[in-house]
């Protein structure tokens, strides 16, 4: 108990210090690497939703960017309807996610492997159909742009979001709580209870466990993170399109996930710096940057079977323990 206690404050040491570290961001990036960042932020993020069910749960969605769409829907109509408290927004955004997560997942969850991924990718594509026909709602292929963005009322001081540097700060602060939620699950009792599903889901069900409520759980969990992100990216970019919807954009958090290491908390995080930075750097090249991300994703899957963080981590415990 005594380590589990040590590891548990090594842990929370090193998240606040990465913290500090992002939070001094804005003031030593020039504005275009800022606005990376604040990308690689949301991503990252949103990729750790998606861990939260593939790593943990052992579920591979396609359709994680339909509830990451609808958080951005979500917020897009609040704001052209006038509604200027971020909170009450973001709050919508997780909401309407949680709801259509918790309608597509009592049906998807009663599946295993290939059978449940074809299915969230079924609904996925219905989500961004709805989203690209319902011309007098959503805008259609032209999208949703936002009227205006509300500023960031703190300490009597009004922080507009136009300004890349407050909306970096802002959603670091609010990618940071959602962060600390995504941890406390991982280490509570529930957290234990998905990894039991993922290893043997049917001797958790011989123990007694409502093993598809416990999925659906997860689902929900994952969907409304994702509806989070949908919703900041949908403020970053100051617009809500139905490509965030696309099963194509679902693939990204998958690859983000692939490259970093599922089986690592921050291992999707690192995933989406490597996949922003390698895309900002091929495209200074050639336009056909997935070509050499392909070419680039083919070793380390190969050779980092875990992710890149995850196999870096395994060796060292190995050296460690030798």
């Amino acid at each position: 108990m005594k380590n589990l206690d040590g590891r548990s404050k090594n842990s929370c040491v090193l998240y606040f210090l990465l913290f500090a570290i992002m939070a001094a961001a804005p003031f030593v990036l020039p504005i275009y690497w800022l606005i990376i960042l604040t990308e690689i932020v949301i991503m990252g993020f949103f990729a750790m939703s998606f861990n939260l069910l593939f790593g943990s749960t052992g579920l591979l969605s396609f359709g994680q960017a339909g509830f990451f769409g609808v958080g951005a829907y979500c917020t897009a109509l609040l704001i052209q309807n006038g509604v200027e408290s971020l909170t009450l927004i973001l709050a919508a955004a997780v909401f309407g996610a949680v709801l259509a997560a918790v309608v597509i997942g009592f049906l998807c969850v009663r599946r295993d492997e290939i059978y449940f991924a074809m299915i969230t990718l079924g609904f996925g594509m219905m989500l961004y159909t709805i989203a690209h026909n319902w011309i007098e709602v959503t805008g259609g292929s032209d999208g949703l742009p936002l009227s205006s963005l509300p500023a960031v009322k703190f300490m009597g001081l009004e922080l507009s979001l136009y300004d890349p540097r407050w909306m970096y700060l802002f959603c670091l602060v609010v990618v940071s709580l959602g962060l600390m939620l995504l941890w406390r699950l991982a280490r509570s009792p529930f957290g234990l209870v998905l990894t039991a599903v993922r290893e043997n889901k049917e001797r958790l069900a011989f123990v007694g466990a409502d093993v598809r409520r416990v999925r659906l759980s997860s689902f929900t969990i994952a969907g409304g993170l994702a509806g989070l992100a949908g919703g900041l990216f949908a403020l970053f970019n100051n617009m809500a399109t139905p490509d965030f919807m696309h099963w194509s954009f679902s693939s990204r958090p998958i690859l983000m996930t692939v490259l970093g290491g599922s089986g690592i908390f921050f291992g999707p995080a690192l995933g989406a710096a490597i996949f922003f930075i390698l895309e900002q750097m091929i495209t200074q090249v050639t336009e056909n940057w997935m070509i050499f991300l392909g070419v680039f994703l083919i070793p380390v899957v190969i050779f980092f079977p875990r992710g890149i963080l995850g196999t870096i981590v395994e060796i060292a415990k190995r050296r460690r323990e030798s």
